[in-house]
């Protein structure tokens, strides 16, 4: 007689492994990539991303983003979300993914979130800086990291023009021609323009530098003309922008309106006009992507996901 072993009444199939969402925040300088959203031909941040994320796990792993950036616009805490099978620890995401990153490309942080997080449905806010260079001559060493005007800029007057922008409004002047938000009404809850020097070497008499002298020394320069923007000392300029969303090419149009303002070729008043005419030929050109970084979203503090980053301290002023 053959016996046999009735199977357990209560035993189950090997349960599935749970999927778990996982949040990165990343950092980047853009000037390298076509922007941030993946393309056919690659080359995007996103791309870039993905490619390592897959080579750290050996799966093929997809991330949804914050806010899109573009091209040579550079990213403080973009996060991030993916979907995964896989249990890591979060050192283990940054530090597995960032093996595989190029070195203008790097994971800060790692967090496993709820499955209802949404990198973008769920921010209550973005944030970005511009950051600009007020000097006679175009930058080298920042080149690619900030933007740059030769004419001394007006504080109170750019001050005057942002009020107009503040609050709930159609910037349909502002808006890129390739924008794909379904409208152009937003909110900018903040703009704050600050400004300080640029960084110099103290000189002592004791010091081996005692003997440097700057390119165009306090006193020495015209009053007028190029060299003025740095008549005492060079300066940089950070412009703050906080607001729930931001169109296509929004903060660049609306910074070559303030620089308008700054250098004295139009007033304040004209900013409104601008807003109000909803037509994007009578607005500035595009300002550069160069000097714009996106220092990432807002979301629900009992969400508890890091909002900075230590990149967010080497931005001037």
């Amino acid at each position: 007689m053959r016996l046999s072993v009735a199977p357990d009444a209560g035993a189950s199939a090997p349960a599935e492994r749970a999927t778990r969402r996982v949040a990165l925040g990343v950092s980047y300088l853009g000037g390298a990539y076509k922007g941030w959203q993946s393309q056919p031909g690659g080359g995007t941040v996103q791309d870039t991303l993905e490619a390592a994320l897959q080579a750290f796990t050996t799966q093929p792993v997809s991330v949804l983003c914050s806010g899109r950036t573009d091209a040579g616009v550079h990213g403080i805490n973009q996060v991030v979300h993916l979907d995964t099978e896989l249990h890591r620890e979060p050192f283990s995401w940054v530090r597995g993914t960032n093996t595989f990153l190029p070195p203008d490309i790097a994971v800060q942080w790692a967090q496993e979130v709820p499955a209802h997080f949404h990198a973008r449905n769920s921010a209550r806010g973005r944030r970005y800086a511009y950051i600009v260079l007020q000097a006679p001559v175009r930058p080298a060493l920042e080149a690619g990291r900030v933007g740059w005007v030769f004419r001394p800029l007006d504080q109170a007057a750019m001050e005057a023009a942002a009020q107009h922008l503040l609050g709930v409004h159609d910037f349909s002047s502002f808006r890129s021609s390739q924008c794909q938000s379904p409208t152009p009404v937003k909110e900018l809850r903040e703009i704050r323009i600050t400004r300080g020097p640029v960084p110099h070497l103290p000189i002592t008499p004791e010091s081996p530098d005692a003997g440097w002298r700057p390119v165009h020394p306090q006193g020495t320069v015209s009053a007028r003309g190029p060299s003025a923007a740095l008549q005492g000392q060079g300066v940089y300029w950070r412009f703050d922008f906080e607001g729930q969303a931001f169109l296509h090419h929004m903060i660049r149009n609306i910074m070559g309106c303030l620089i308008m303002v700054g250098t004295g070729v139009q007033p304040p008043a004209w900013v409104r006009a601008v807003r109000d005419a909803r037509n994007r030929e009578i607005a500035a050109p595009t300002f550069s992507p160069d000097g714009l970084y996106f220092l990432g979203p807002r979301y629900d503090t009992e969400l508890g996901l890091p909002n900075v980053t230590p990149a967010l301290a080497w931005l001037p002023v």
